[in-house]
């Protein structure tokens, strides 16, 4: 099941290395509730680690996530799996570069004649 939540980002922690197989990276984002703000954790796993790099804390921030939990010795935790992050205005990253990348296509080979034969 997949949940959003939408907030300012204030923290981002560096990758963890948990084991020979597994990374994992948190970040933090305030999420306005009422009179008091929320600061509300998630977690990044394996190679989704390195999605919130193009962000600076202050960016207005959208998050999806799925909610995971689990046992372990007669304790349970949950946790907040990122999988998708983009800019409260709807776009993510990706779709940035997308845009960027059909843009200066578009333009450099309408300008550039290339007659190199490689």
């Amino acid at each position: 099941m997949a949940y959003k939540a939408e907030g300012k980002l204030h923290k981002v922690f560096d990758t963890e290395q948990k084991s020979e197989k597994f990374q994992a990276r948190e970040f933090v984002i305030e999420v306005t509730d009422g009179k008091f703000p929320q600061m509300v954790k998630f977690q990044l796993t394996q190679d989704k680690c390195a999605i919130i790099d193009d962000y600076s804390e202050g960016d207005q921030i959208s998050v999806d996530f799925d909610l995971r939990g689990r046992e372990w010795n007669d304790r349970y935790f949950t946790n907040l799996n990122a999988w998708r992050v983009a800019r409260a205005d709807g776009q993510s990253t990706d779709d940035v570069n997308d845009q960027f990348e059909a843009a200066s296509s578009s333009t450099s080979n309408a300008d550039f004649d290339d007659d190199i034969p490689f």
